[in-house]
């Protein structure tokens, strides 16, 4: 088990040395965090002192919630309630210090605690201030929730996910927040390279949840304004190339076909018996392809795989893709590694998700916090 008398492992990886402020709650602002962390950031993560939302989102086992344990990691946890001038003045502080601060408050709620990135960066010029929401900081949408589940319908991802004849269809996980944390993350180190490599300053990043899922969607803003085109939904076929669906296969099974690749799909067809499509004028290129339905109940291209699958691959198994970790609460707990291997600087992940407000002291002990200060604090409910 993890020695929590210790604390935290120590910081390595090429981000060692990196401070980061994680304001934010679910789901993307946190990601953008965790990834800094998982290469060597010092994340710490501000909660209210009632605790980040996520912490009751999804499964739990035993009152432990599984899902922080993963967005939490390589965290250092506290909690700091910012409505309270108090609390906006330790803030302050730790963000005269800090690198990096991920926050994902409606537009105007900074300004309202007294904490403006105007005034932050005047406090900290190096500041990289990520103002994570789901339609940015201006226009008429500004002001509105946002989840993921909005953005999913209207960045047009809804309306071609599902059957012809069905509904549209939302995915049963964070995408368009999971796709905003991986693009927060560039946006950071873009900025830290302008800030660092450059000679620049901090800077404040607009992220609207709404925009990266937008662009990962493909053409589809220039195929309606050259060809007035509206995609529609396909099922599992794809308007590029065929043959692209997933197949039941004799034994009960399921499997993925995709060939966006000629010599790809001249391979699918043979191995399921039909060579003579190869010598076809239509089978020369993806949009022909598109045009004759393929369907090949025994090309077993990839297996549909649900979780426990996934765990057990052998691939997945040497990749280390999924890794197994001691936690000071669940014993040992498996999740996702990180997400790409630097040869010369790896990341890795130090630590599982923390219990609330376990690094108060530690914290603000570093802010020249004596251990009585701490304690009124705590009293009062700033902390």
């Amino acid at each position: 088990m993890i020695d929590t008398g210790t604390g935290p492992a120590p910081s390595d990886g090429p981000l060692q040395g990196l401070r980061v402020l994680d304001l934010a709650t679910i789901f993307a602002g946190p990601l953008i965090a965790t990834v800094l962390g998982d290469f060597g950031a010092d994340v710490i993560k501000i909660e209210h002192p009632r605790g980040d939302p996520l912490r009751g989102h999804g499964y739990q086992k035993d009152g432990v919630p599984l899902w922080w344990k993963v967005v939490g990691r390589n965290k250092r946890t506290i909690t700091l309630d910012l409505s309270r001038p108090e609390g906006q003045a330790l803030l302050r502080r730790l963000a005269a210090d800090a690198d990096v601060l991920v926050e994902n408050f409606r537009p105007g709620t900074l300004e309202r605690w007294n904490l403006p990135p105007d005034r932050l960066l005047e406090l900290n010029p190096r500041l990289i201030i990520v103002r994570t929401t789901g339609f940015g900081q201006f226009g008429p949408y500004a002001g509105r929730p946002a989840f993921g589940t909005l953005i999913e319908s209207m960045s047009g991802f809804a309306h071609i996910t599902g059957d012809p004849d069905g509904p549209p269809t939302l995915p049963p996980f964070g995408l368009a927040d999971g796709i905003a944390g991986l693009a927060g993350v560039g946006a950071v180190m873009l900025a830290l390279y302008h800030r660092d490599a450059r000679g620049g300053t901090g800077q404040v990043i607009d992220l609207a949840i709404l925009e990266p899922i937008l662009t990962v969607l493909g053409a589809q803003p220039t195929i309606y304004d050259q060809l007035g085109i509206i995609q529609g939904r396909t099922g599992n076929r794809s308007i590029n190339n065929a043959p692209r669906n997933t197949y039941r296969t004799r034994d009960g099974r399921w499997v993925a076909i995709s060939t966006s690749a000629q010599s790809i799909a001249e391979r699918a067809v043979r191995l399921v018996g039909r060579p003579e499509f190869v010598a076809e004028p239509w089978f020369a290129t993806g949009t022909g392809r598109v045009l004759r339905a393929f369907e090949a109940a025994d090309a077993a291209v990839a297996p549909v795989y649900d979780v426990a699958d996934l765990v057990a691959d052998p691939q997945v198994r040497v990749l280390g893709s999924i890794v197994e970790l001691p936690d000071e609460d669940l014993g040992r707990v498996k999740m996702q590694n990180v997400m790409f291997r630097m040869l010369a600087t790896p990341g890795r992940i130090r630590w599982p998700g923390r219990r609330l407000g376990q690094d108060n002291d530690a914290v603000y002990g570093e802010l020249g916090l004596g251990t009585a200060e701490i304690d009124g604090l705590r009293r009062q409910g700033v902390i």
